[in-house]
């Protein structure tokens, strides 16, 4: 508990005891003694120093991180490479880039998703540098993060678990 001295409204004597009255009221009701200046000064280098402990762990490395609340980590550099490059052939006012939404020109070359979702190459690839998955559809391109592939394993073994699970209910009222 942190106990804040307020200074009294009045420095006459009368209200400075009325003061110190009620600050000792205040003590003996809430059964505490007021905080001396050495220990509150030991408190505060204390919490100084777990918040830069707090600070420099890395807790990604942990396993602390909750993927569901963060963006994926970015795609694999060989993941981004290997992607097909499709060249537009003839004119298709339809096919447009979905990120800056301009049509792709004849001949221009673009890149096809896995997805098979089609970008220019200044779209995607900065996004991709950021985060693992389509922009439209999140299907995601594998990552270069160890944890993070662990945890997508981990999640789709838990799917099939539960759909397994699932099924097996299913069955048995059928």
């Amino acid at each position: 508990m942190r106990v804040y001295w307020l200074e009294p409204r009045s420095r006459s004597p009368r209200g400075l005891g009325t003061a110190v009255s009620e600050m000792a009221s205040y003590f003996d009701e809430h059964d505490c003694e007021p905080l001396d200046p050495e220990g509150d000064a030991r408190t505060n280098i204390l919490l100084e120093i777990a918040r830069s402990l707090f600070n420099s762990v890395d807790f990604g490395n942990l396993g602390l991180v909750d993927w569901d609340d963060h963006l994926p980590p970015p795609a694999a550099k060989t993941a981004v490479e290997s992607l097909p490059r499709t060249v537009i052939r003839g004119s298709r006012p339809e096919l447009k880039c979905p990120v800056c939404l301009l049509e792709f020109e004849e001949e221009e070359t673009a890149i096809e998703m896995p997805c098979h979702h089609l970008f220019h190459s200044n779209c995607i690839l900065p996004w991709l540098s950021k985060t693992n998955s389509c922009p439209l559809c999140r299907h995601e391109l594998p990552t270069d993060d160890d944890t993070y592939e662990k945890h997508k394993q981990d999640k789709a073994r838990k799917q099939q678990e539960k759909h397994r699970l699932e099924s097996l209910h299913e069955a048995m009222y059928t």
